[in-house]
Order: C-alpha cells, then structure tokens, then sequence
C-alpha cells in the first residue's frame, strides 16, 4: 500500500500555483482546505478564498497573516464533528473577523455531514449544497 506524502502534494500544489497568471480565486473542500486558505497567504494575486469544511486557525498553521482586505467565505454544517465540533468553526469565526466585515463570510448549515457538498457521497446535502453554491457564485460576481 502506498503512503500518502502530504509534502510532496504541498508541492505539487505550489508548482501547479506557480503557473496561474492573472487573479485567482482559491477553493477546497475538507483537506483540500490547507490548500485553497495556504495559497493566499502565501502566493501574491489571489483575488479570494472559498473555504468548504475546513477552516485553519490563523497563527497556528504557519501560513502567514491573512491578506488584508482579501474577501473569504467559510461553509459547514453547524453540527459537522470535523468542521463545527473540533474548533474549524471558531477558526473560521477568527479569520472572517480578520478580513473585515466587508469581506469576511462565514455561512453554517443545519445538520452533521461532513463533505456535504460532495454530490458522490452519501453525506451529501442537496439543500445546503445548493445554499452554499449561490452564496460563492454571489462573492464570485461581486468580484
């Protein structure tokens, strides 16, 4: 069985960021996360982050400050073990209030399923999926 190596997908994301050119949005769902909050903080020309799941603590994840004025979105279902009850919630609560009132979302959702937007899998939430889907396409267009 093979291992997974966290380092080499962070660089394989790096290389992969490297070669976008022009304003980028960043999103990730659960793992993907550490990607799609890492990326602004650490790569100049994000224009946002989409964060569904997951939320990192600012000052703990060695990722940097938050990009002042940089607009973020944080999704989860209030109630998910992952996202609500083991601290991402708080964290996101944290990173909205650093981005500003203007630019800092946090949206939860009744229920806990983890990887509720995920229409493959049987967590998945049609209402709150479709709920979260408008509300990114909404910061989306107002960019």
């Amino acid at each position: 069985m093979k291992s997974f190596d966290a380092e080499a997908v962070e660089r394989q994301v790096d290389d992969l960021a490297s070669t976008f050119s022009g304003p980028v949005v960043y999103a990730g769902i659960s793992w993907g996360v550490t990607h799609a909050q890492r990326l602004p903080q650490t790569h100049p020309g994000a224009r946002g982050a989409l964060l569904f799941e997951a939320c990192y603590r600012l000052g703990e994840d060695n990722f940097g400050a938050w990009p002042t004025g940089l607009p973020v979105q944080v999704h989860g279902m209030d109630q998910d073990q992952f996202f609500a009850l083991e601290g991402d919630l708080d964290a996101a609560r944290d990173l909205a209030a650093t981005a500003g009132a203007d630019t800092g979302e946090v949206f939860t959702y009744p229920g806990d399923q983890h990887l509720f937007v995920d229409s493959t899998l049987p967590s998945y939430d049609p209402t709150a999926a479709a709920a979260a889907i408008a509300r990114a396409r909404n910061l989306l267009s107002r960019m």
